[in-house]
């Protein structure tokens, strides 16, 4: 990120100028706040454990890990991948971020459990108390209102509003329930979602996101001069970021300690995910204006609050953090059982238990994200005591995937590549790879890695490893695999280290010096 600092024209603060592009990651549906001079962003995690991340920043420009909201959401078969299906596209959507009275809240529904949860601290860090509201509450959004009321606005299409008791456990008796917004069906592709709900000078805003047929994502704003209406409608924002052809939309507003407005919104960047964008806001009059002219700016000036400040990187090579336990960087795929996948001595060992036939089947894969267009990531790979089927090494995962792996067969190690393309309902778990290109090797132990390019138009990974008579990194089979964002896992594609049993259960896989580079 290229950036400038420079000093107000007071004298009294340090201003930032950097990309507005603020983490070319995946980090979709961003809600955010701010208490005292600290930013809080939270963002969905689907189907990876721990769940419900929250990023902090001094300045809304740089970003880093502050806390997970929790570690398992609930124990059910599909979040521990033991139904053979998992919730994949499921789990925790689009929370709601707030601070009230020294409390942290953060809501959200979960879309394979069918409920919505609350959970509450006093310390942003945790620990978290869990509860549930009862009623699901899609894309849901928390007002405290300033004469003690509580109100969520959620839904899709038909946008409600629903007052809550005091302690958010539901609805309140006799109260405010009533849909305030309806979009027309036949003129959209996306309905109206996405809420977003503030109380600012008097005013009601709720921001959401619509996509109005043959335009982009859209971020759309109704006002209002009572919490129940009637809602006025303003198409706030509706512009591309970097060739895209992407709107950018749906997210959070917060004021900055200056006393500025901005929107931590997204915009979809194909295989690498939803990226979060800062965009500037003003109010003419009464009335919204994000952008500048109304278009999104490929560089945002804001007041860094802590100049100087050393902010720790949101990707790592390290398994474990200083205190031996597992970064935070790292996420599983499901709810991963801590007998069979664990790290020692920065080792990640994965011991199998079941028959599976693909790698979205395998329980306990780790993940990390991928950053920025292009990245690079190898780690030494130990297969020597998998079984006869077994399947270890190093994925490009998301809905279309793609690896490389040490399987074992009549006695003998080969390295093997293999990819999945949807086609018609084969999201199914039953489905198999496709396998590519494969090559014997004579032990079982070799460097894998994946090269990313994730560039508009051109999202591809080289699955490669590292030839020890060229001193190189190679690509097996000179493979390079398209790569695409759908909607059956609705992430990013991650580094995904795994292993799985096709014909025997119990073999085991070891990874090591993990290394993360661009």
């Amino acid at each position: 990120m290229m950036a400038k600092d420079e000093k107000s024209l007071d004298g009294k603060g340090v201003y930032k100028t950097a990309s507005a592009n603020i983490i070319v990651s995946d980090y979709p549906d961003p809600d955010v706040i701010r208490v005292d001079d600290t930013y809080y962003m939270v963002s969905t995690t689907m189907h990876f454990m721990p769940g419900c991340v929250i990023l902090r920043s001094y300045n809304l420009l740089d970003w880093e890990f502050c806390t997970y909201v929790y570690d398992e959401l609930e124990k059910t078969p599909g979040q521990q991948l033991l139904d053979g299906r998992g919730i994949y596209g499921k789990g925790m959507w689009a929370a709601s971020l707030r601070y009230h009275k020294g409390i942290f809240y953060v809501s959200f529904v979960a879309n394979d459990t069918g409920k919505t949860y609350l959970y509450t601290s006093k310390d942003i860090q945790g620990p978290w108390k869990k509860s549930i509201i009862s009623g699901f509450y899609h894309d849901m959004s928390i007002l405290f209102d300033d004469d003690g009321r509580v109100f969520v606005t959620y839904g899709n299409c038909a946008l409600h509003l629903t007052q809550m008791k005091e302690d958010l456990t539901g609805p309140l008796p006799g109260g405010i329930d009533k849909i305030i917004v309806e979009d027309e069906r036949e003129k959209v592709w996306l309905g109206y979602e996405g809420s977003h709900f503030y109380k600012i000078n008097g005013k009601y805003y709720v921001f959401l996101i619509d996509m109005p047929k043959g335009k982009m994502r859209t971020q759309t704003c109704f006002m209002a001069d009572k919490v129940d209406g009637p809602y006025k409608k303003v198409e706030v924002f509706h512009s591309d970021l970097g060739g895209w052809n992407s709107g950018v939309a749906q997210g959070g507003i917060v004021q900055s300690n200056d006393g500025s407005w901005y929107g931590i919104l997204f915009q979809d960047h194909g295989a690498l995910g939803r990226i979060p964008v800062l965009v500037p806001v003003t109010f003419d009059g009464d009335r919204p204006v994000f952008g500048f002219e109304g278009k999104a700016s490929e560089q945002v000036r804001v007041l860094d609050n802590r100049p100087g400040y050393k902010y720790k990187a949101l990707y790592s090579s390290a398994f474990c953090d200083s205190d031996g336990k597992l970064n935070p960087m790292w996420q599983w795929n499901h709810i991963h059982n801590p007998a069979l996948a664990y790290v020692k001595d920065e080792v990640l060992t994965i011991k199998t238990d079941r028959i599976v036939s693909n790698v979205v089947q395998a329980t306990n894969t780790l993940t990390q994200r991928t950053f920025n267009e292009q990245c690079f990531g190898s780690v030494d790979l130990d297969a020597s005591n998998i079984n006869e089927g077994d399947y270890a090494g190093l994925c490009a995962l998301e809905g279309e995937y793609a690896f490389i792996a040490i399987t074992k067969r009549e006695g003998k190690y080969f390295l093997t590549s293999a990819d999945h393309k949807i086609t018609g309902n084969n999201t199914e778990p039953s489905y198999e790879p496709n396998f590519l290109e494969e090559i014997e090797i004579p032990e079982a132990k070799i460097t894998l890695g994946l090269k990313f390019n994730l560039s508009h138009n051109k999202e591809n990974v080289q699955l490669m490893y590292f030839d020890q008579k060229q001193g190189q990194f190679v690509r097996l089979g000179n493979l390079s695999c398209k790569l695409r964002y759908t909607l059956d896992q609705f992430v990013g594609v991650r580094f995904a280290l795994f292993n799985y049993s096709s014909k025997v259960a119990g073999g085991s896989a070891s990874f090591s010096n993990f290394k993360y580079d661009f």
